[in-house]
C-alpha cells in the first residue's frame, strides 16, 4: 500500500511547518498556504509525511492510505 497527502483548506491556518518538514510534496502559496502534491508517496519518504502531519498545529493535513482502485 502506497499513501499520498490531503489538506483541509478551510482548517488550514497557513503557518507553513509542513511545507517546512516535507519539502518534497509540499510547497507554500504566496500567502503561505500548502500546495500539496497529491501523487503517491515513496515508501522512504512515509515517515517524513507523518511527521508533517504529526506537527500540523491545526491538524489540517492528513495521510491517506491508497487501496489498489485509487491508484
Amino acid at each position: 500500500m502506497s499513501s499520498t497527502l490531503r489538506v483541509n483548506p478551510i482548517a488550514c491556518d497557513g503557518h507553513g511547518l509542513c511545507a517546512e518538514l516535507f519539502p518534497e510534496r509540499i510547497a507554500l502559496d504566496d500567502w503561505g498556504y500548502p500546495i500539496v502534491d497529491g501523487s503517491p508517496i515513496p515508501r522512504p519518504l512515509e515517515q517524513h509525511a507523518q511527521r508533517a502531519v504529526d506537527t500540523c498545529p491545526v491538524l489540517a493535513l492528513r495521510l491517506e492510505r491508497l487501496t489498489r482502485h485509487d491508484r
